[in-house]
């Protein structure tokens, strides 16, 4: 596969090295389709029924486009790394299987079975490269595509789905365990991972809600609306990209924030967290410190927000919460910016060091030099021997009867 333009070029081996290409990977399949995200981000705020222009007809265009436009593309995407066009056309198709299998957005799966399908393919290619007779080039090729994506969609369907959903019901399970037992900070170890694969809405309508509108029935509010739909974490971590991630994605991140932070929609930063899975640490810890400042200052809303952003926490603030509720927002997202901007190294790691490209040239000049150096003295030193010594050709002359003059010479029998 390709490297991503997107981030700096890896050297070097070990675990580093090998992590950093593997999101370097994730990131080539997942930003150039950025676009994707956001128009679906757009339409998503503006026309849902609690968006900003709600209307139902545009509004049918959400569920498609992230169930199924945006999880293709991301497939197709990844297998044209690993093969071309003939790897693209079978990624694509192997996702769809993945997409039927499950109910929920597959856009990690799509970065699993795209290039994975690619890559079984391309072995194929390479083993009957060779072997197939002329003028059967062309139905070699389409039926063994055709076949090896079909495969891959139906087994997509066979196994992805139980285990998509296995995964949603063990982690609604683990955070309804976390908040029957007063452990909400422990809650974001569970709910962020869940949220970057795109679980957010099995998590928040799925758990949180109900155990939410019972607390808030009996307390006037609730500290559970709170803990997945807080906008404070992914805006750290966008601010983090903004200013120290690399720098060809800069221009990226405020549309997404506009659309993270006002508009509500969350998916719209997973993406950036899924090209640098350590980025998941910076939302962990702002979504813990978050829940720290909610219970602290005995905030709540009175209702699930919907969408989750920071305008519709404001309008289900109920009175004499509103420091508790936005002192939260802010110091999830200063601590998410933090620690997201150490993780990116504060702008270390956005570009690979001229130094790194510029070295062997450098060396290989210093080497010419030397080796240049070394030979001017022998030079100098031969040069007066041709000059003033008879040369190798002059003496075979002289051997062969004639002075390097050109008079005869006497030869003694």
């Amino acid at each position: 596969m390709a490297s991503s333009s997107y981030t700096p070029v890896v050297v070097g081996t070990g675990l580093k090295a090998t992590v950093q290409r593997v999101g370097g990977y994730l990131a080539g399949m997942v930003m150039p389709n950025i676009g994707a995200f956001i128009a679906w981000g757009l339409i998503t705020a503006l026309f849902i029924p609690t968006g900003w222009l709600p209307n139902a007809r545009f509004a049918a265009l959400v569920v498609p486009m992230i169930t199924f436009l945006i999880p293709v593309l991301i497939g197709y995407t990844g297998g044209r790394a690993v093969h071309g066009q003939r790897g693209a056309v079978v990624g694509a198709v192997a996702t769809v299987g993945i997409i039927v299998g499950s109910n929920v957005p597959m856009i990690l799966g799509a970065m699993i079975v795209g290039p994975l399908t690619a890559y079984l393919l391309k072995r194929f290619d390479a083993f009957t490269e060779d072997r197939i007779r002329p003028g059967f080039e062309m139905l070699v090729e389409n039926f063994s595509a055709g076949i090896l994506g079909g495969g891959m969609a139906v087994l997509g369907v066979w196994v992805i789905g139980p285990v998509v959903r296995a995964g949603t019901t063990g982690t609604g399970h683990g955070v309804e365990w976390l908040v029957n037992h007063h452990l909400l900070p422990f809650a974001s170890f569970l709910i962020e991972p869940g949220k970057v694969l795109f679980l957010n809405n099995a998590i928040n309508h799925g758990v949180l809600g109900p155990l939410g509108v019972a607390q808030a029935a009996e307390h006037g509010k609730s500290v559970l609306f709170m803990l997945e739909s807080n906008p404070g974490p992914g805006l750290g971590v966008l601010l983090a990209y903004l200013l120290f991630g690399p720098r060809l994605l800069r221009p990226t991140v405020p549309a997404a924030i506009i659309i993270q932070f006002f508009g509500g929609i969350h998916e719209i930063y997973f993406p950036y967290v899924l090209m640098k899975p350590r980025m998941i640490l910076a939302a962990i810890a702002g979504g813990a410190s978050g829940i720290l400042v909610f219970l602290a200052t005995g905030a709540g809303l009175v209702a699930t927000p919907s969408p989750g952003s920071i305008f519709a926490y404001a309008a289900e603030t109920p009175p004499g919460s509103y420091f508790g509720v936005f002192a939260g927002v802010l110091v999830a997202a200063a601590v998410s910016f933090t620690v997201g901007s150490a993780l990116l190294g504060f702008g270390k790691l956005a570009e690979p060091k001229v130094e790194t490209s510029a070295a062997a040239p450098e060396r290989a000049g210093e080497a010419e030099a030397a080796d240049t150096a070394a030979a001017e003295p022998d030079a100098g030193l031969a040069a007066p021997k041709r000059k003033g010594q008879p040369s190798q050709r002059a003496g075979a002359q002289s051997a062969a009867g004639t002075t390097t003059e050109g008079s005869p010479t006497r030869t003694e029998v």
